[in-house]
C-alpha cells in the first residue's frame, strides 16, 4: 500500500516507463521506414526503388561503367560490320529516346539485339540512358559500341570517344565530362581501332559503323560535338594539345574559347584554325558530316600529359565543361 510519500514516485516511475517504450516504437518505426531505401538519399533525390527497371544500374559511377566496358578492347578481339539496317536501327533508336519515346525505342533497338537500361551516377545521382549490345558478353562480341544520353536535364551537345583504349584514356574523359556537365550525349566506339579486318573499326573515318549512324543522327539534330582523341608525345611535341574544328568552321568560336581555356590551365595548345598542327583531324568523317549540316564540331588530340595524370585530366575536364556551358545557352 503507498503512502503520501512513495504515490508519487511511482507515478513518475510508471509516465517515465511509457516514455520509454513509446519512445522505442517510434524509433523502430523510423528505422524502418528508413532501411526500406526509398528515402531521397538512398536514391539519388531522384527515384525510389519503386521505379527502377530490371537490369538497371546504381551501385557504379558511370566512369567505372564506361572503363569496365572498355578494359577488354584489343587489337584481336575482333570486329563484325554492321548492315545498313543495323546501323539505321540503332540510329532511330537513339532518336527516339531524345524525344522522350523510351518503350518504342526499346522495342526497335530489341530488333537489332540492343538494350536500354538506366544507369544512376553515384557521385551525382544524375541518371543517363545507356543503350548497349546485348552480345557483348558474348564469346564474339560485335564491337558496336555504347551510347549514353542524359536523362535529367535537355540534351544540348555530343562527346564522341572513337578510339577508346587505343587512345588511351579518352573513354575516361568522356565519361567524367559527362558527369561534370549536364545535357550530354556520350558515344563510345564498341571496339580497338585496329580490331577489325583493315580499318573497318575505325570509325573516325569510316561512313558504315554504328558510331557514324548515331553522329549523323544528333548532327542532323543540330547537336554540337566535341570528338575526343588522344596523342602520342612525339606527334607534337612542342605541345599538350591540338585543337582543331575538322573541315570546317563552325565551331571557331568555341575552339578559341576551349583553347583559352585550357591555356590558362598551363597547358600549350596548337590552334589548327590559325596555324598549322599536326593530327589536325581534317579528313575526320563525322567532321565532314557536322560541316556539311553547318554544325559546330571540335577534334581534340591530347597528349599524354594530360591523359595520364588524373590532376591534369581534371583540368581539361573543366574547359571542356565550360565549352558545353556555352552550347546550352545558345540552343
Amino acid at each position: 500500500m503507498m503512502n503520501s510519500r512513495t504515490r508519487p514516485v511511482a507515478v513518475a516511475k510508471k509516465l517515465g516507463l511509457i516514455a520509454v517504450v513509446t519512445a522505442c516504437v517510434l524509433t523502430l518505426a523510423q528505422c524502418g521506414s528508413g532501411s526500406s531505401g526509398e528515402d531521397e538519399k538512398s536514391s539519388g533525390g531522384r527515384r525510389g526503388p519503386s521505379s527502377t527497371a530490371p537490369g538497371d544500374r546504381t551501385g557504379d559511377g558511370l566512369e567505372q561503367t564506361v572503363t569496365d566496358y572498355t578494359a577488354a578492347f584489343g587489337e584481336d578481339t575482333g570486329y563484325r560490320p554492321p548492315s545498313r539496317t543495323d546501323r539505321r536501327t540503332v540510329a532511330e533508336g537513339v532518336g527516339l529516346l531524345l524525344d522522350g519515346r523510351r518503350k518504342e525505342a526499346e522495342h526497335r533497338l530489341a530488333d537489332v539485339d540492343f538494350a536500354v537500361r538506366t544507369v544512376t551516377d553515384t557521385a551525382t545521382g544524375r541518371r543517363y540512358a545507356e543503350i548497349a549490345d546485348r552480345s557483348e558478353g558474348g564469346a564474339a562480341p560485335r564491337g558496336w559500341g555504347r551510347v549514353y544520353l542524359d536523362l535529367d536535364s535537355p540534351v544540348r551537345w555530343a562527346v564522341q570517344i572513337p578510339h577508346p583504349v587505343a587512345d588511351r584514356y579518352t573513354e575516361r574523359l568522356g565519361a567524367e565530362l559527362m558527369t561534370r556537365a549536364s545535357g550530354g550525349v556520350l558515344v563510345i566506339a564498341g571496339a580497338h581501332r585496329k580490331a577489325g579486318r583493315g580499318d573497318e573499326a575505325d570509325v573516325a573515318h569510316r561512313r558504315d559503323t554504328v558510331f557514324h549512324a548515331v553522329c549523323d543522327a544528333l548532327v542532323r539534330r543540330g547537336l554540337p560535338g566535341v570528338q575526343l582523341h588522344g596523342m602520342a608525345d612525339d606527334s607534337a611535341p612542342d605541345h599538350d594539345v591540338v585543337a582543331s574544328t575538322g573541315k570546317g568552321r563552325e565551331a571557331l568560336a568555341e575552339g578559341r574559347d576551349l583553347a583559352d581555356a585550357l591555356r590558362k590551365r598551363g597547358f600549350d595548345v596548337c590552334r589548327a584554325w590559325a596555324r598549322s598542327c599536326p593530327l589536325a583531324g581534317r579528313t575526320n568523317i563525322q567532321g565532314r558530316t557536322a560541316t556539311a549540316h553547318d554544325v559546330p564540331f571540335l577534334h581534340i588530340e591530347f597528349g599524354p600529359k594530360i591523359r595520364e595524370d588524373r590532376d591534369h585530366a581534371r583540368e581539361a575536364v573543366g574547359a571542356l565543361t565550360d565549352l558545353t556551358r556555352t552550347w546550352q545557352r545558345r540552343s
